[in-house]
């Protein structure tokens, strides 16, 4: 039986520059400044792929915008077995509670349309964050991450549902979710048809926002999820870039530097390595913000989708991005701001993209990733890029939309 939970707000603050969409203010704030979620019609592909497959499939579900009015809007049969008790305005404890609901109604697969904070709202209704303490010895830090959790609470989710992401955030550092929208429909569908598939036990991570706008990104594990798992349709991790790769990232930046133009306006999202092209020119860039530089000064910082095209309207401008390591996003992961409406102003040549060589090597022949949520752009950027690894260095290489792939 599948299951269905959506955050109807996940994802606002991306367009708006916020860097996440966590707590009432920053939603607020978010829609003030006009930015709207695309979680309804990110499920929506999800639950159109299902229902290709499965027509009239009852989806165990909570009510309103929580999850029954996609269902009913893909032709399916919502099983409502929670409500929240303000639908128009629901909260991480909303979502809590509706996982356990669905989970209690017998779902063996749970989908949750959000980001890492819902799904960690999610892991918290499933009790994989709620632990017992019989071991206080802390988990080995051995991948960098400040974990925050005891030894005992990694222990296997084989007793509880299976659980998938439909990407629907701003951040997704976490490895329990879908490439795409419709990626999650046909895991979906294929548990449906095969009973089950294979799952792997993946964390859920996620970041404390306030912490991220002050410049502190310290991903921290919050519980396990059990996820389905096929190659080339659930996400991978997110991989930090090692220390040893300061050179490579510094000799990359190095190679943007050098190409700036005078005149142009250079959109710099989010990144490690964006941010090391900010240290280049002297300035101080936004954590996860998109920064807009102009003849090696800021010019708007932390800017929100409005405002990048306000500024791509002022002059020839090109976005800056680098790739999340191991996932090979360059596009629909954190840096929202620059939507397809600000892509298509940016007109034939809207990208530049830089990273060291080895996150590349990293992916193995996987291609770079684009989901700015209009599937004809993606089409448009998908073929081939030039990547700058270097400071006289660049690498030719696949871009394709996770929409695209082979479901």
């Amino acid at each position: 039986m599948i299951g269905l939970v959506v955050n109807p707000v996940a994802g606002v603050g991306g367009p708006a520059g916020l860097a996440g969409s966590d707590g009432a203010d920053v939603q607020r704030r978010a829609q003030a400044r006009g930015a709207r979620s695309r979680v309804q019609e990110r499920t929506a592909a999800t639950l159109g792929v299902l229902a290709q497959r499965h027509p009239g499939l009852v989806v165990v579900t909570a009510a309103g915008a929580m999850g029954a009015d996609a269902v009913r809007a893909a032709g399916l049969t919502p099983s409502v077995v929670h409500a929240a008790a303000a639908l128009t305005v629901t909260t991480g404890a909303d979502a809590s509670r509706a996982v356990a609901a669905v989970a209690a109604a017998g779902a063996t697969l749970i989908l949750v349309a959000g980001g890492d904070g819902t799904l960690r709202d999610a892991a918290a209704g499933l009790g994989a964050a709620a632990f017992t303490t019989q071991e206080e010895s802390a988990v080995p830090a051995a991948d960098g991450l400040d974990r925050g959790l005891p030894a005992s609470s990694l222990l296997s989710c084989e007793h509880r549902p299976a659980v998938l992401g439909i990407p629907c955030g701003v951040k997704m550092y976490s490895p329990v979710f879908a490439v795409s929208p419709r990626a999650a429909g046909a895991l979906a569908a294929d548990w449906v048809a095969e009973g089950g598939l294979p799952t792997a036990d993946r964390e859920v991570l996620d970041v404390d926002e306030a912490a991220m706008r002050r410049a502190r990104v310290d991903p921290q594990l919050f519980g396990m999820l059990r996820v389905p798992y096929r190659v080339g349709r659930t996400q991978a991790r997110k991989a930090a870039t090692p220390a040893s790769e300061a050179a490579a990232v510094a000799a990359a930046a190095r190679g943007v530097v050098a190409a700036m133009q005078s005149g142009v306006r250079y959109l710099l999202g989010p990144g490690g390595t964006t941010a090391e092209i900010a240290r280049q020119l002297g300035l101080e860039k936004s954590p996860l913000g998109v920064d807009v530089v102009l003849d090696g000064a800021i010019v708007r910082r932390e800017a929100s989708e409005s405002e990048l095209l306000a500024e791509v309207g002022a002059g020839p401008a090109q976005a800056v991005v680098t790739v999340i390591g191991g996932q090979g996003f360059l596009l629909g992961r954190g840096n929202q701001q620059l939507s397809a409406a600000v892509l298509r102003a940016l007109g034939d040549d809207p990208l530049i993209a830089v990273a060291p060589e080895q996150k590349l090597l990293d992916l193995a022949g996987r291609p770079l990733l684009v989901d700015t949520g209009d599937p004809d752009l993606d089409a448009r950027l998908a073929g081939h890029i030039r990547v700058i690894t270097g400071t006289a260095s660049t690498s030719l290489y696949a871009v394709a939309a996770p929409e695209t792939l082979p479901i």
